[in-house]
């Protein structure tokens, strides 16, 4: 009954909001439903990517140690499948019965002082008929540090995003010298062939506005999206700002976009930039936003290609790129302010994300942007974090697509609310992408990654939540089911 409840005042919030601010355009309704909350009791166990396999109707959520796997109608715990004898695994994927884990190194640790994640990382490659290794090679050497990777459309190639981070060196952990940052790449796996090349980004030409080239890294890609035609692919770039095209005929990346940065004192742009007051007032400032994209998906609409981003924005991981806005002279409201200090000047601000998401053309054009609706709507139900207002506020992470009876939805999480939460957009039109639904789960927190599918007649969104949510001590995945109401 609590989540019942929380739903209901969930939805009066939410169209008190849009009744108000009429920034929800009339669509079917979409309606969903709690499926089931699946508690991760593996030590050390996060929630962070799923992955749908609908051969043996089962979700494969990895994080840190392992993958759990999952019954899908259930929830019940089917495998735990450990990887930590190669490292921690960062991210999985599934097409045609097959999983693939990526893995990186293992890091440095008393018990390992010779450990370095910036070692080269590994794909696993497993059966999802029996959780084991997948006959022949299952095992192959990539970049340092994969985060991210997913299959083309057809199957034949695995893209691996290898970011590539350098270590935290002012972190005892971390500590390891000589301090060098290995090069930011993505490894193509041919499937069939069982062979890697990985390409660097060294060299590509760039374009667009506001690319970083300044945060004393090289480009560290992010995360992929293919086009539907498997001829190109999409890499963001998220701390230089930017995206990276690569063609998959000839493994080799054409361009780099720069995103450019989003104006906070334009209307309908509007942030909280003030943490902890006790007050939560969206305002214009005069300030920037890089966009700083996250996860990246792509989707035809009107025969063109378009990708969605949830730009998240991301500092350093040593956080030596950023300072509050009053080290360039910002005053109240703007004074604490998180903003680059590579970037921005006095009465030149630019902080790291847009507090949106996203849709642009393959060559990087914007075409819409969610403006301040993510950050207004949380707020309207109750779960905006004040504390998190000088920093990216809500933080747009996880990115999912599903096409339901003709309609698209983006389904977007939102990494830094109270509860979890995911908002869900009609873009069937890219022009005007609509708010629809905005979901909360009491008991979870901190939207990681998202996997929506059809299995049967009947659509699903699994969302992992990689931090315990308050009095609860496992991370949680949990499943929803989705339908549009039935008209009158």
């Amino acid at each position: 009954m609590r989540l019942v409840r929380s739903l209901v005042s969930g939805a009066i919030a939410l169209a008190v909001f849009t009744s108000t601010h009429q920034l929800v355009r009339a669509t079917p309704e979409l309606t969903y439903s709690k499926v089931w909350t699946h508690s991760h009791a593996t030590p050390g166990q996060g929630s962070e990517i799923p992955a749908f396999d609908p051969l043996t109707n089962t979700i494969w959520v990895a994080g840190i140690v392992g993958v759990d796997v999952l019954n899908a109608n259930t929830g019940v715990l089917v495998t735990h499948i450990d990887v930590t004898a190669h490292g921690a695994v960062n991210s999985v994927a599934i097409h045609g019965g097959l999983a693939a884990f990526a893995v990186e190194a293992p890091s440095f640790s008393t018990a390992c002082p010779s450990c370095d994640r910036r070692n080269p990382g590994k794909v696993l490659f497993y059966d999802t008929a029996t959780t084991l290794p997948s006959t022949g090679v299952n095992e192959i050497q990539v970049g340092a540090l994969p985060d991210m990777l997913t299959f083309t459309h057809n199957g034949r190639k695995l893209l691996v995003a290898n970011e590539a981070t350098p270590n935290r060196t002012a972190d005892a952990d971390y500590e390891i010298a000589p301090v060098w940052d290995p090069e930011g790449t993505v490894s193509i796996i041919d499937v069939d062939a069982r062979t890697a090349v990985t390409v660097s980004l060294l060299g590509v030409p760039i374009s667009g506005s506001n690319v970083r080239v300044n945060t004393g890294m090289d480009f560290e890609p992010e995360y992929i999206a293919v086009d539907e035609d498997d001829t190109k692919a999409f890499v963001t770039l998220q701390e230089a700002n930017a995206i990276a095209v690569l063609d998959l005929d000839t493994n080799a990346f054409t361009a780099i976009i720069g995103l450019g940065a989003k104006d906070f004192s334009r209307k309908g742009n509007e942030i909280d930039p003030k943490d902890n007051d006790g007050v939560v007032l969206f305002r214009s400032v005069d300030a920037h936003g890089f966009y700083m994209p996250d996860a990246v998906a792509t989707y035809q609409a009107h025969g063109k290609t378009y990708l969605v981003m949830a730009n998240e924005g991301d500092f350093r991981e040593d956080n030596d790129d950023r300072s509050a806005a009053s080290t360039f002279g910002a005053v109240a409201p703007l004074d604490r302010l998180r903003v680059s200090n590579t970037d921005s000047s006095v009465g030149n601000l630019f902080a790291a994300g847009a507090r949106s998401f996203s849709i642009r053309t393959e060559n990087g054009a914007l075409v819409y942007d969610s403006a301040s609706l993510l950050d207004r709507a949380a707020h309207a139900l109750g779960v905006y974090d004040d504390g998190r207002s000088r920093d990216k506020g809500v933080e747009p992470e996880g990115v999912a697509l599903l096409e339901i009876e003709g309609r698209t939805y983006a389904f977007i999480g939102l990494e830094r609310a109270l509860k979890s939460t995911v908002a869900i957009f009609d873009i069937t039109h890219p022009q005007q992408a609509s708010l629809v639904k905005v979901i909360v789960t009491d008991g979870d927190l901190s939207p990681e990654g998202l996997a929506a599918y059809k299995f049967g007649r009947s659509y699903y969104l699994a969302i992992a939540n990689e931090v315990p949510a308050p009095g609860h001590s496992t991370t949680h995945t949990t499943l929803y089911r989705l339908q549009l109401a039935e008209e009158d």
